[in-house]
């Protein structure tokens, strides 16, 4: 039995089909040229024609969001930051095509895996992809076609990247199991996409697995049975079975309501990175979009985007929900978050430096795009502006005060802004949870960011594996700042939602509907069975429940009284 992270839910048993990836070894040499500098551009032309073809296959399969992951994968092999580093590194030093590729490749890849974000450091996936095709077609190594497999097998890889989860027949691939990876990486979340069962991070696994072992694939607890007996087979298929009623229970949830046995409601709403996730949101009966990160349109630029980019692309999603409210984070960018083309200082503590809202503070010029862009579209849909990395009511005053003159100031260019928008801010730092009450006499609505509220909270890099015991979102010394928080916004009238991992996490909804959370914001793949959750409980017995939480002493305590009580 091999242990793994649950990525895509499901439990598969077939053949394992071990991917054999050629390998490219490289060596620096002394070349000709010109030659280099041929066989590098002839393979940037197969490479982008590779992308084209696969993006044509999986056309009907992905989502127009997961079919752009290709046509980001295209402007890489054009970006002249990446390929024009590698060109001129062979014409500068004499080397060989390859070995420049993997260079800067390299260097690329070193940026994007130091970052905190867990998606912009899952984005490094995407320059190996291009750059491993790259030095394949340098090199004239073959690589496998997975559109090809014709019988009923479960992939095991090292990794898996995006370009080969795009090729998988659902009919044939029952499933797969990788070596490396985690939740966020691209090859996970294509997996939920197509709804293909799949375990990641499974250390160990190319060394137990052979081409053709039968394998059980449990992606709901997390583990891979090699060549199981006929007891486990008979107990995992009917695992199995009652997986796929599970599923077919959850589909009559998209359109009920997020409403618990006596009554009380709460909104379940959606993450979202770009304009296109709002689909999968909307099929999973998202009611709004809870967190919109625009630093993606940033980070996939070459440029800062202009006014009416940013517009072009708040406007969409805000009129894709209709009356749905849309929750749009201002620029979150800085110190771990890097681009290329805004120079900013080194930190020695990246997490807690020059970021975010200190730097849309610091440089307004910047601000002042993103938040004119945001009030032009404020009148195609239901807008909530919300700044993140809030430690003092000063820098509330000054950010709302910032979008307040731009808003004077477009009404007297004969430009139309909404007249009910709301202005907020993100709850991720502990002095802001622990003044909650005055914020929120300023402050239109908070949303509890958890990811950063814990790492602060417990002064632990979250990244750091060392320390990754002190990650404890449900230890009652949180629990009491998310309280501080809830309380603080209902103080005012306002209200408070979540939009950390904690909000779309199962053992932790019943204790956050007890704190009195008004707002679970989650990826668009954990609503129906969060609201499930919700229909199933009594809101004045988790009320109970959360009031015994807070006076616990450990997390473990809490968990365990979750458990007792639903």
């Amino acid at each position: 039995m091999l242990k793994g992270i649950a990525a895509s839910s499901g439990v598969v048993v077939a053949k394992a089909y071990k991917l054999e990836q050629p390998t490219v070894n490289v060596v620096r040499r002394t070349a000709d040229v010109q030659a280099e500098i041929d066989k590098f551009k002839a393979a940037i032309v197969k490479t982008q024609h590779d992308i084209e073809t696969i993006k044509a296959k999986a056309v009907g399969k992905l989502t127009d969001d997961e079919l752009a992951i290709f046509d980001a994968h295209i402007m890489v092999t054009q970006d002249p930051e990446f390929t024009g580093q590698m060109e001129e590194m062979i014409r500068s030093e004499a080397v060989n095509a390859e070995y420049a590729t993997q260079e800067v490749s390299n260097m690329f890849i070193h940026m994007f895996e130091n970052m905190d974000d867990p998606y912009f450091r899952e984005r490094a996936a995407d320059i190996k992809d291009v750059s491993y095709r790259l030095q394949c077609h340098i090199l004239d190594l073959i690589i496998p076609d997975l559109s090809l497999i014709n019988e009923e097998v479960i992939i095991v890889a090292n990794d898996l990247t995006p370009s080969d989860t795009a090729q998988l027949n659902k009919q044939f691939t029952k499933g797969f199991a990788t070596q490396i990876g985690g939740r966020t990486s691209h090859s996970a979340i294509m997996a939920r996409s197509l709804e293909i069962p799949a375990i990641v991070g499974i250390s160990g696994l190319l060394d137990h697995v052979n081409h053709g072992d039968i394998l059980v694939l449990d992606a709901i607890d997390g583990f891979v049975i090699v060549n199981p007996d006929a007891k486990d087979l008979k107990h995992y298929k009917n695992k199995a079975e009652n997986f796929a009623e599970l599923k077919a229970s959850l589909k009559i949830m998209k359109d009920a309501e997020s409403i618990t046995l006596d009554h009380r409601r709460v909104e379940l709403v959606g993450n979202i990175g770009t304009p296109n996730d709002v689909e999968s949101v909307l099929a999973n009966g998202g009611e709004g979009v809870g967190l919109y990160r625009t630093e993606f349109l940033y980070m996939d630029a070459t440029t800062l985007p202009t006014e009416e980019d940013q517009f072009v692309a708040y406007k969409t999603v805000l009129e894709k929900m209709g009356k749905h409210p849309v929750v749009v984070r201002t620029l979150d960018i800085g110190g771990d978050k890097e681009l290329s083309y805004l120079p900013i200082p080194h930190e020695m503590n990246p997490f807690l430096g020059y970021r975010a809202i200190r730097l849309c503070l610091d440089q307004k010029d910047i601000f002042r795009t993103q938040v004119r862009a945001l009030l032009r579209a404020s009148v195609y849909g239901k807008l909530c502006i919300m700044f993140p990395m809030i430690a003092t009511l000063g820098e509330f005053r000054a950010a709302k005060q910032f979008v307040l003159d731009n808003d004077k100031e477009l009404r007297a260019e004969g430009i139309a802004v909404s007249k009910d928008y709301e202005i907020g801010m993100m709850v991720e730092i502990p002095a802001a949870a622990i003044l909650a009450d005055q914020f929120a006499k300023e402050s239109d609505f908070f949303s509890i960011g958890t990811n950063d509220l814990v790492q602060y909270s417990m002064a632990a890099d979250r990244m750091s594996e060392k320390v990754s015991y002190l990650y404890q979102p449900l230890n009652p010394s949180l629990l009491r700042l998310i309280k501080l928080t809830i309380d603080g916004a209902h103080s005012q009238g306002k209200w408070c939602g979540m939009c950390g991992e904690l909000a779309g996490d199962e053992i932790a909804a019943p204790v956050l509907l007890g704190l009195g959370l008004d707002e679970f914001s989650m990826s668009a793949s954990s609503i129906l069975q969060t609201r499930k959750t919700i229909r199933a409980l009594k809101y004045s017995d988790m009320q109970i429940m959360a009031e015994k939480a807070l006076k616990l002493s450990t997390q473990e305590e809490v968990i365990e009284l979750i458990k007792a009580s639903i």
